[in-house]
This record gives structure tokens, sequence and C-alpha cells, in this order.
């Protein structure tokens, strides 16, 4: 992967995406950190070292997107060439279907489905007029219309379900023009919203993002919904 290559990790202050930055910077590329608090940037630009650069971004604001991506283009001299979109919200309770909390399922559709629509439009023309892009969209189980059996955690299931239809469909969109978009379900993992008792570290969580992201050219890996680099049934 040439150093050349520019990395956009929304989410990456923390937890996971801070793992996907940190692994994307020791493969070479220049990592944009992005996080709603540019503090939160900084500070993990400082533990990542050289290669990373902070941005504060919301993705549930399309002017701070607009912002960001402007900002990017002059920290960098260029465009996006790699994006994760990894930031992400489970705001559930107990409750769970047919009861329904409209303003959690709002929110929670506006940063996780929405919000990486968001970006996703603002970076990925530049990707198409360069001829090469990846974009990695931070899914989970809970989304896959094929192993959902219960109610639980409902607005997070079905924005992680929109995600991953999104995720066909911007496939589809680009194919053949070297942009290639695939979704990646981490695992339970420690983190923020994983909790400490998560199974999973963040580097193993990270591992399936930083793949995906980091596919060689040629390669023709699109559409697919992955995890722990096998694919997940839909």
């Amino acid at each position: 992967m040439s150093e050349n290559r520019t990395a956009l990790v929304t989410g990456g202050a923390r937890g996971i995406g801070l793992e996907i930055c940190r692994q994307l910077a020791e493969r070479g590329l220049r990592v944009l950190v992005a996080a709603r608090q540019l503090e939160a940037a900084e500070e993990a630009c400082r533990t990542i070292g050289p290669g990373a650069l902070p941005l504060a971004l919301d993705v549930s604001s399309a002017k701070s997107v607009t912002e960001a991506v402007r900002e990017a283009a002059e920290l960098t001299g260029g465009g996006v060439d790699v994006l994760v979109n990894n930031a992400g919200v489970s705001l559930d309770g107990e409750l769970r279907p047919p009861y329904l909390d409209e303003e959690v399922l709002r929110a929670t559709l506006d940063v996780n489905l929405v919000g990486a629509w968001r970006v996703a439009e603002a970076v990925v023309p530049g990707m198409v007029r360069a001829g090469y892009g990846r974009v990695v969209n931070l899914t989970s189980s809970y989304g896959s219309l094929a192993l959902m059996d219960s109610g639980r955690h409902p607005a997070y299931r079905v924005s992680k379900t929109a995600l991953n239809a999104f995720t066909r469909m911007l496939a589809g969109e680009l194919s053949g023009t070297g942009v290639l978009v695939n979704a990646a379900d981490p695992g339970w993992t420690r983190s923020g919203m994983g909790g400490p008792s998560a199974p999973r570290g963040p580097e193993e969580g990270a591992d399936t993002p930083v793949w995906l992201a980091t596919l060689p050219d040629g390669d023709e890996t699109t559409g697919g919904l992955f995890a722990g680099r096998e694919p997940l049934p839909w």
C-alpha cells in the first residue's frame, strides 16, 4: 500500500476506530483521525505517531462533514483514497418491537446510516475520478437478516441492516470504477460501545476492516459483508 494514500477514519479517536487508525498508519498510509472533538483527535494522533492527522468531524452534521472534507484536502494536498465509516452509536434501552422510541430510532439512523452516507457522498466522487478507492462500513451481525432472531437493540439492528443495504447499493453503482465497497463486522469487541467484558480486543476487531481498507490493486472484492475475513450472511 503506497504511503501516498490517505485514509479517513470516522470515530477514530478511541476503541476500534483508534486501532484501525494505528494499523493503517503502520501500513504506511497517511491517516486522518476524525472525531467530534478536535482535542480527542489530537490526543489520538499523539498515540499513533507520525502519519496521523487530527480532524474534527461530526457525521450527524452535513455542515461538519463538508467542512471536514475541505480541511482534509488542505491538510493532505489531495483527496481521500480510503474511507472507513466507523462512527456509530447504540442508544437502545430495554424497549423492543412492537414498541417504538422514535427519538432513539432517528438519532441512531442519523449516525449509523445517514452519517456514513454523508461522508461517502463527500469523498467517493474524488475516488471515482482518481480510479481508486476503498470504502469500509463498520456493521454488525445484529444487522444480518439471516441471523436476526429477536428484537433486542431494535434501532441499532435496523440501522445496521440499512447500512448493509447501502453498502450493496454503493458497490453496485461503483462497479468497474476501481472503488471497492465492503462492510465489516468487527465482532463483540472491548470498546466504549462493546464494554469491558467483550471477548475480543481492539486489535482483533480492527483486523477485518483494515484488511478490506487495504485490498491490493487488482482485487475485485466488493459488495461483501465480512467477519473474521470470511463472508457473513446478509
